[in-house]
């Protein structure tokens, strides 16, 4: 179990969004203009500010375009076969259980790596760009690796390796703009945190340079604020630390704000800002981005899923189950049920607590049988350690009481 905490856990720390742009237009005229600082070319920014906006806004296609077009003409860079991984790769985000963009990902994810290898190993005067590259690509094949459903560590272990090693590289040039800080400040923050959380994992840190949080924190804060290529990136980890690990859900809310009203097309951030909406307790706002949300998977629109579908409707079940309008409560937290299922997350708390919710209110309303119903599928599947386990377990047992004294 800590092995497979490490590897998933730990590896998505080695994941370096670099997206250092190139000029040129073949090997040779690499050599003719090596004054070229590739990272600061204003004139690329430009050129590819409106093709990453569409990526993170999810129009795949248009953002794909663009990036087969960068491929024509700077085959020689690793730069658009990374963009169009990362393309993949924001596909897959929205429901990392789903495996159909996988084999795309990674080919992509390789083509980065050879391309990179090509450059570190031929071209002195880009070998730093060509390391961060490396990093970004063996960092983001690791982590896919090491997903739930993907499981496989071994390989996540030796992508992860790779990715430090690249790393390393560029620290020892000490040359780390507010681009290319983005995985050193993963590193300082997620070194530390990993043995403070996970006591038995602390003798495995001693093989890795010491990290520092609160240096990591304010790295991923200056990337976010001052970074192009790698700031929404950067603020999408600044966002998850910040709420799950930091307490800091103020700021965390404003992060997520920003970004969805930024990319209002994007699920994965339409559904976190309804998360911490929901922990907010803004729950008209709430009301109005859920059934949003569940408009835009009946209508197919790209990104929109059973995942976040399951979010969505729980949301709205609570919200009217606390306005004691109990059919409609049902109804959500029935169409949650549904979305688990759909999915195959019947282990997760949205989905458990969603069937206790339905046997709570069918209860209330007289219907016993439907309640025992609920709270017996509950027990069917949680563990028994669950608090969802020991609840339903409760109910069951008051459920048969009343019908033994009504007997």
């Amino acid at each position: 179990m800590c092995v497979r905490f490490f590897l998933t856990k730990s590896i998505p720390v080695l994941i370096f969004i670099l997206l250092i742009v190139g000029h040129g237009y073949s090997y040779a005229q690499i050599k003719k203009d090596t004054s070229i600082v590739l990272i600061n070319n204003v004139a690329m920014q430009i050129e590819i500010s409106e093709a990453l906006n569409d990526l993170y806004n999810f129009k795949f296609a248009k953002a794909e375009q663009q990036f087969r077009w960068f491929k024509q003409k700077y085959k020689w860079h690793p730069l658009p076969y990374f963009l169009l991984g990362l393309s993949e790769w924001w596909k897959i985000m929205p429901n990392t259980r789903n495996t159909k963009y996988d084999d795309r990902f990674m080919a992509y994810m390789d083509s980065t790596i050879m391309v990179a290898e090509n450059l570190y190993k031929k071209t002195p005067e880009y070998k730093i760009e060509a390391a961060f590259f490396l990093a970004a690509a063996h960092g983001f094949k690791g982590r896919l690796y090491s997903d739930e459903e993907r499981k496989n560590w071994g390989k996540a272990a030796v992508e992860g390796k790779s990715a430090l090693n690249y790393m390393e590289v560029c620290r020892e040039k000490d040359y780390l703009s507010p681009e290319l800080l983005f995985g050193d400040a993963l590193y300082n923050y997620f070194s530390v945190w990993v043995p403070e959380n996970y006591k038995s994992l602390k003798p495995l840190m001693w093989f890795f340079r010491k990290g520092d949080k609160q240096l990591g924190l304010k790295q991923l804060k200056e990337v976010s604020y001052n970074a192009f290529y790698t700031r929404t990136e950067a603020m999408v980890w600044l966002m998850r630390i910040l709420n799950s690990y930091e307490n800091d859900q103020v700021r965390a809310f404003q992060i997520a704000e920003y970004l969805h009203q930024t990319y209002p097309d994007n699920s994965y951030f339409h559904r976190y800002y309804a998360r911490v909406l929901y922990s907010r307790g803004y729950f008209p706002e709430l009301e109005i981005q859920s059934k949003q949300i569940l408009a835009r998977i009946d209508s197919a629109q790209i990104g929109y899923e059973a995942t976040s579908g399951r979010y969505a409707a729980f949301f709205l079940g609570q919200l009217y189950e606390n306005q004691r309008k109990l059919d409609d409560a049902k109804k959500y937290y029935a169409l949650a049920v549904s979305y688990a299922e759909e999915i195959g997350a019947t282990e997760s708390g949205y989905y458990l607590f969603s069937l206790i919710a339905l046997g709570e209110i069918n209860e209330k309303q007289g219907n016993k049988a439907e309640a025992k119903k609920y709270f017996t599928e509950v027990k069917k599947k949680a563990g028994r350690k669950d608090e969802a386990y020991k609840d339903a377990k409760k109910r069951l047992k008051n459920l048969e009481k009343g019908d033994w004294f009504l007997f």
